[in-house]
This record gives structure tokens, sequence and C-alpha cells, in this order.
């Protein structure tokens, strides 16, 4: 059957890029904590608890995961890894720390007085667990490789944009079922349940069989307000408060849907009722200040030349009091990647790069204004790969 599905050589390919990376450092290897970079190179998707789990490649190419006895025969499953080792349970008698450090000197990593490179310095507080770090358990030093890793995240590759694209698709049917059913006197949290069903479904009923969200506790498309509704729009990460819809209110809507992992992100700037004039002030305002952000973002431009162009049409136009983020980020398998789309993030933009572009300004007592769309960064400009409306006339829900 056809998969959609990130395919396992490209997973020994990324663990290439690294050990290059490991090699010109002169480290033993590496050992990955976090579980987003774990499903990066392994392709192993799990949900972090207080059981530690790692990936760890030595020096010669060899790849291993370290999981609990309860993910074997999961991680048997979804890697081509050379090795799957586990213990017992957590906390366990001995922790399961013993048996990490055992592997790590069975593959040659981390004696001591060598160099690891990592993402931490050990498992990381989940769930009340505790242990010891990296450095302690095997008396190595340890190299943040972070920051190598999101430069490796940053770009995608084809059958990472086939899947990013896919998930705009389902988060567009999402969205325009949660448009469809906000109407005054429903609640933003009986809209968005229903938009957000009945999306799943549909995309079961098309690509069902080749379909994994591997984003817990995600599932399938999903849309909402998050209480970005009349003067609560004015806060940019504001929580869902079950607000009910009322005439006149500024919504500030956001929709995405997991595939294999990988999401995409959609806003827009709605209004229940005909817009004030004011309220279409800062809508067209917030229209032109993202094609300002497409017109900068290509190759060999950076992350900050963009930000600052945005924010000149800001200060051209008097809106910096209005103004409270950058004008966007990276994202991928996470929904917040970097490079960042700010005065502070001179990272040279690449072709295969994705980011969002999402300039908002927030109005005490009218509300917030945000449109935001997933863009690809192509040889001589972006593709856009969000495609839900943009302008006013698509954006008034009638009363």
């Amino acid at each position: 059957m056809h998969s959609i599905r990130i395919p396992a050589a490209e997973f020994r390919h990324r663990s290439q890029a690294l050990l290059e990376h490991v090699k010109q450092a002169q480290l033993t290897g590496a050992v990955m904590f976090d579980h987003v970079n774990v499903l990066y190179f392994t392709g192993f998707a799990f949900i972090p608890t207080e059981r530690p789990m790692a990936f760890a490649m030595n020096a010669a190419g060899e790849r291993a995961m370290f999981v609990p006895r309860l993910e074997v025969e999961h991680a048997q499953s979804t890697t081509d890894v050379d090795r799957v080792d586990h213990y017992l349970e957590y906390p366990g008698t001995p922790h399961p720390m013993a048996a990490f450090k055992e592997l790590l000197l069975q593959m040659g990593i981390g004696s001591a007085g060598s160099g690891v490179a990592t993402d931490l310095d050990g498992y990381p507080w989940i769930f009340g667990y505790e242990g010891p770090t990296l450095s302690e358990l095997t008396g190595a030093s340890v190299e943040n490789f972070q920051a190598v890793i999101n430069r490796l995240q940053a770009v995608k590759s084809e059958a990472e944009l086939r899947l990013i694209r896919e998930s705009c698709k389902w988060a567009n049917l999402a969205h325009a079922l949660l448009q469809r059913y906000t109407v005054v006197g429903e609640t933003e949290t009986s809209v968005s349940m229903r938009a957000s069903h009945e999306a799943t479904l549909a995309m079961l009923d098309a690509i069902g069989p080749i379909f994994h969200a591997q984003s817990w506790p995600e599932t399938g498309p999903r849309a909402e307000y998050r209480g970005q509704i009349g003067r609560s729009g004015t806060v940019p990460h504001t929580l869902a408060n079950n607000i009910t819809f009322q005439t006149g209110d500024v919504l500030v809507s956001e929709a995405s849907c997991p595939v294999w992992a990988y999401t995409s992100e959609l806003e827009r700037t709605m209004f229940l009722g005909d817009p004030s004039k004011k309220q279409r002030e800062m809508f067209d305002h917030v229209l032109a200040a993202q094609e300002v952000g497409f017109t900068h973002l290509k190759p060999g431009a950076k992350c900050s030349d963009v930000d600052a162009a945005v924010r000149k049409y800001y200060e051209d136009h008097n809106l910096m009091p209005f103004w409270k983020h950058h004008t966007g980020h990276c994202l991928g398998l996470r929904y917040h990647e970097g490079p960042f789309l700010d005065t502070g993030d001179d990272t040279v933009i690449k072709e295969g790069m994705v980011f969002t572009v999402e300039p908002g300004f927030y109005v005490p007592d009218l509300g917030g204004f945000r449109h935001s769309d997933t863009v690809a960064v192509t040889a001589d400009g972006i593709e856009m790969l969000t495609y839900y409306p943009r302008e006013l006339d698509g954006l008034v829900i009638g009363v």
C-alpha cells in the first residue's frame, strides 16, 4: 500500500549527517534524550514519561535504542537501529541508568576523559524522574549538540515537505468547519470539538490506512480559538475558556494537524458580524505586514532581515504600541522550531526551510489581529503551503 511516511533510509541519512559532526568534533558518539530528537533520528515516536529512553550512536555509526521493557517490541517494530537494549522498570533495582551505562561502555561511548555529543546532560525531569546526569554516569565531558540538531532539522527533505503539505490540507478542512459552526450563542468549546471531530473523521475516510498522527495526545486535525475571542484576543497565548460568541467579536482562530508527527500552522482573523471601520483598518494592516514578511523571506536573507522589515512597517504606521511578538518561526516535528524570524536571529535562510509568517496586532478594547501561514522556502522565494482565504470578504461570519 502507498505510504506517506518518512522512509527508513532517510533516518539513516540523518544519523550519518549527525555522525559527521561527531567525528569532526572528535567525540566518541552521541546520545539523545529529547523525544523529538529521538524521533527525528530513528522514527521511534513515544510518549515521554518517568521511564528514561534514549538514542545512542557511537563513532563507528552503530545505533541503539535504550527503552523500558514495555517499549521493546514497539521500538523493534518501528526502527531499524542496530540494537534495542532495555531495563525492566523505573525506578527499579538497579536504577535504569546502570543498564544504560553498560550499553554505552559496550558501544565505546563516553569513557572517562572522552567527549560525548548530546542534547541534554541526562534524561530530563518528567513525571518525577530522578537519576544521574550523563556526565556523572560516564565521567566524560558532554558537548551540547542541540544547535547542530536544530540546523539539521530546519532544512526539510521532500518527504518532510510532503507530510507538511498533507497537514495543511486537513488543517484547512478543520478551519473551514470551525468557521462554519461559529455562530452567536455557541461556545468556543463546542464549536472547536465539533469541527475537529468531523475533520478527523473525514480525513480517516480519505487516508486512514496510511495515516498516523504520531503526536500524543493529538489524533487528527484540530481547529480552535484558544480563548482569542473579543477582548481576550489581545493576549496572543491565552487559553480556551469556553467563551460564548457574541455579535461584534474579533476572532483569532488556529488550525493544525499532525501527520506522521509533522505539523503546520494556519491562523486567521475573523469577525462575527460586520467589522467596524477601526477593525477593518487593523485587518488591512495585518495583511500588509504579512505581505512584507512574504516578500523578504527568501534564500540568502537573514531571519533578522525579515523581522526588521515587518517592524519597520509597524513603525511607519504607528503600530508598535500594538506589537507583542516576532514575525514567525520554523516548524516541522515541533510547532515551534528555530530559527526564528526575529531581529535577534541572524541565521541565513536556506531553501527547504519551513516557516510560519504571523505578524500580529493586539489593540486594547478592540481585539487581536493575526494571520499565520505556513510557507516553504524555494530557490527563488516561497511556496505557500496553507491556502485558506486571507481576504476580509471570506472571513466575516454573518449573524
